[in-house]
């Protein structure tokens, strides 16, 4: 008689294919999360204004310094300084966020997911 439903290769456990698959996710799945642990305590930096201000961010994209240098803080012209300040620290998240893309392609491209 014929043998029905089943991985091919019979047995009860699982099939070779599908417990090395499970291995490599679950290798991966360590490797993702040391990568975001270790990407959580880089620091990511950009300056504007000329240098007038200086933004540092880590990679948990927290505001962790930000630096004016006097000359750039004119009473009035306020305004200048926020755009300055916005400009510095949206720089400085823009490079946190393009390491994490990059650490998260490279771990998803092991699996052909990305």
């Amino acid at each position: 008689m014929a043998k029905r439903g089943g991985f091919p290769g019979g047995g009860m456990g699982m099939p070779g294919n599908m417990n090395n698959l499970m291995k490599q996710a679950q290798r991966m799945q360590r490797q993702m999360e040391e990568s975001q642990k270790e990407l959580e305590t880089r620091e990511f930096s950009a300056k504007a204004g000329g240098g007038a201000v200086e933004a540092v961010v880590t990679g948990g994209k927290q505001l962790k310094a930000l630096t004016i240098q006097p000359e750039a803080v004119d009473p009035d012209d306020v305004e200048m300084l926020q755009d300055t300040i916005i400009a510095a620290v949206n720089e400085a998240m823009k490079q946190a966020e393009e390491a994490s893309e990059a650490i998260m392609g490279k771990m998803g491209g092991g699996l052909g997911l990305f």
